[in-house]
Formats: structure tokens, C-alpha cells, sequence
């Protein structure tokens, strides 16, 4: 072979070889040639599952923090039930409000009028996070109010999301809220009047009708599709705006950051990565990835201590959600992931058969561990 033969071989397998490489180290591309069961699964059946996700990397550039998205199947006019993600949203717009009020905290008490629980602000937050429990958002649901909540989202710049009701509960959209009683001191309350809030509206947004059947409310199966269009709705672009100016505050104009007592803001940080141990919750049943699904929802073995994940999780109507800042103080890795996917199989919704923990739970698990090991390699690079 001719010497200038060989060498435009050796250029063009040199070439072939650097462009697969780049093609790999994509972000997206990375996760689309992942060898995980786990993840091959649920790619190979997209239109079932209506996977949307979005990985974004944060950069420091002269002193400010900047994210570059990568985003698989994002569409925020598909819908998708958000669940207890939207438990985000209620628990920094609670600090805000605190923040624009008088004579109280966070750590003020208070009560429903008509609920027998004196809590905090504080505590009901932290039952948000460590627990999931959807008596603390609706706690502070009628604190806030529907159009207080979407107003704040609106003027922030935080569109592609609207939060109409209540979560497992009798009349959860009602329009109008409960009154609370708030304990400036040990003698002194402040009464709030009950908020009536603009009816909910109709969304009009893509795939908003889903699957084939659904048990109603008297147990009776119905053959048509389940109807969310007056749901919450609460898009991947939405959670990661939210997420966004939560961690990195100073990233965004004064207009479309949360106003926030310092104090306030770590107090959320700290909760928001905590695991139910280290809120309280000591029972067996909640162990540490008990609502982290990324990187360790398929375990029950202790999360690390070098990783702290910030998140927030929803699950319901067999669809799976997690929205995740994600560091490993260790190794200096950090970068942020959202995701989505509907493991519901028989396409009836309300018969409680989904597929959480056969493939929902470990395609977000797995996801989150093969981003990990982008940014290892990255680092080894």
C-alpha cells in the first residue's frame, strides 16, 4: 500500500473516531446509547412512556453562574401530571409571602380554621420534603391561594404552569380558601380572611386526555379517557425555572428572583436536600431515597454522604416526576435534571396498576447515575 494511501486511512479512522466520540459526549446522545436495560426499555417505547427530560449544565462565566440545556422530547403544550412536584413552587412562595408580611415567620404558629393541627410554616415545609405529605400543601395552599401562587409564577418570568387545586382531598378545587388563625405571640393571633380565587379554567394543551378508561369516584369503570384539563400543570421548563432561582438566585434579575430572607433561602436548601432521617422520620419505611428518585430510587441503601441532591418528586396517576439539583461536593460535580415518564401499561388511570417500581423508578434512577458518570468522565477528561 502506497504510504499516501495508508496515511489518508489512518486520517480518515482518526476522523471517524473523534466524531463518534463527540457524538457520545453529547449529552443527549449519551444517554440514547446507554447499554442499561433500564434505560434501553423505556427509549424503545417513548410513545408509551412520554418521556421528556432535561439535563443542563452550569458553567461559572465572569463570576455568573450560566445553564446550558439539553433537552430530550421537551414540549411544554404535551401534557403531563405533575403530582407533588408542585409542592416547589408552594413552598418558596410561602417564604415569599412570609417575607412580604408583618409579625410573623417562618416559624410562627398557626392553624386552619377548622383543623385541629397548630403547626409552623417551618415544619409543614419540611414534611414537603422529607415525607411528601400533601397535608402540609394543602396547609399552605389555603395560605396562598390559587391566584397568588400563578400570579407570582407570571411575574417572575415562570410561564407553562398553572396550579389550580388541592391534593387528595374532599373539594381540593375549591376556588375559595380557608381562613387561618397565625400566632404573632402567645396572645396575640392575626386572622386571615378566606380568599375567593378566579375560577379554574380549562387547559388547552396537547395530550391533556389519556389513556383508555378510568375508575371514577363511585369505583365504576368509565371506557373513555381520563380528562386532566383542569389538573395542575407544571412543565419540565417550569420546574427548572423554579429550581433554577432557587439555587442560583444571583443568576436572575432582581424582578425574576424569589424575595426571600437569607435565612429563609438556606433554611429551603437544607430541606430540600435533607433525607427523612435527617427531618425526624426515623421509621424504617422512609428511608434516604424514599423521595429522591435520581441516582438512588431503585435502593434502599444510605445515599452518600459527598452527594446532595435538592429536589423535589412527584407521583400519581402512573406518571413519575423529579426535578433534582444534584452535587457531589467530593468530586466537584453539580449540574441539574428533570424528568418525566408515565409507566401505565393498561391505559386505565385511578385503578392504582402502574409500573412505579418495575420501570418508572429505575429508568429515573438509572438516568441520574448515567449523567453522574457523563460528568466523572468529564472530569477525568
Amino acid at each position: 500500500m502506497k504510504p499516501f494511501t495508508l496515511a489518508l486511512l489512518s486520517f480518515i479512522f482518526l476522523f471517524s473516531c473523534k466524531e463518534k466520540q463527540q457524538k457520545i459526549n453529547h449529552p443527549i446522545n449519551y444517554i440514547i446509547a446507554s447499554k442499561s436495560d433500564n434505560i434501553k426499555r423505556v427509549l424503545d417505547s417513548i410513545t408509551n412512556h412520554e418521556v421528556q427530560f432535561r439535563y443542563t449544565e452550569i458553567k461559572k462565566t465572569n463570576g455568573v453562574y450560566v445553564f446550558n440545556n439539553f433537552d430530550f422530547n421537551t414540549n411544554s403544550n404535551n401534557y403531563f401530571y405533575p403530582a407533588s412536584s408542585v409542592k416547589l413552587p408552594i413552598a418558596v412562595l410561602t417564604l415569599e409571602k412570609i417575607f412580604e408580611s408583618e409579625g410573623y415567620t417562618k416559624d410562627t404558629e398557626f392553624f386552619i380554621e377548622g383543623d385541629t393541627l397548630k403547626t409552623t410554616f417551618a415544619k409543614e415545609i419540611t414534611k414537603l420534603f422529607a415525607v411528601s405529605d400533601n397535608d402540609a400543601y394543602n396547609r399552605l395552599f389555603e395560605f396562598l391561594g390559587q391566584d397568588y401562587i400563578n400570579k407570582k409564577l407570571k411575574d417572575k418570568g415562570i410561564n407553562n404552569v398553572r396550579i389550580a387545586h388541592r391534593l387528595s382531598t374532599d373539594n381540593a378545587d375549591n376556588v375559595t380558601t380557608k381562613p387561618l388563625v397565625i400566632y404573632t405571640n402567645d396572645s396575640t393571633t392575626i386572622n386571615t380572611n378566606a380568599i375567593i380565587n378566579s375560577p379554574i379554567a380549562p387547559l388547552q394543551l396537547d395530550k391533556i386526555k389519556k389513556g383508555i378508561g378510568y375508575i371514577d369516584e363511585d369505583e365504576v369503570l368509565q371506557n373513555q379517557p381520563f380528562d386532566f384539563s383542569f389538573k395542575n400543570y407544571y412543565s419540565i421548563d417550569a420546574q427548572q425555572q423554579v429550581l433554577q432561582r432557587i439555587i442560583y438566585p444571583e443568576s436572575f434579575s432582581s424582578e425574576q428572583q424569589f424575595n426571600l430572607y437569607l435565612d429563609d433561602l438556606s433554611f429551603l436548601k437544607k430541606v430540600m436536600s435533607n433525607t427523612p432521617k435527617d427531618a425526624g422520620y426515623t421509621d424504617s419505611t422512609y428511608y434516604d431515597s424514599y423521595v429522591k428518585f435520581f441516582m438512588y430510587g431503585d435502593t434502599k441503601k444510605p445515599i452518600p454522604g459527598n452527594i446532595k441532591i435538592y429536589n423535589k418528586v412527584g407521583y400519581a396517576y402512573g406518571t413519575l416526576t423529579d426535578c433534582a439539583f444534584i452535587e457531589d461536593t467530593k468530586n466537584d460535580i453539580r449540574f441539574m435534571l428533570t424528568a418525566t415518564i408515565l409507566v401505565n401499561s393498561n391505559g386505565v388511570y385511578n385503578d392504582n396498576t402502574y409500573e412505579y417500581e418495575s420501570v418508572g423508578i429505575p429508568f429515573l434512577a438509572e438516568l441520574g447515575r448515567e449523567y453522574y458518570n457523563y460528568n466523572l468522565q468529564k472530569k477525568q477528561n
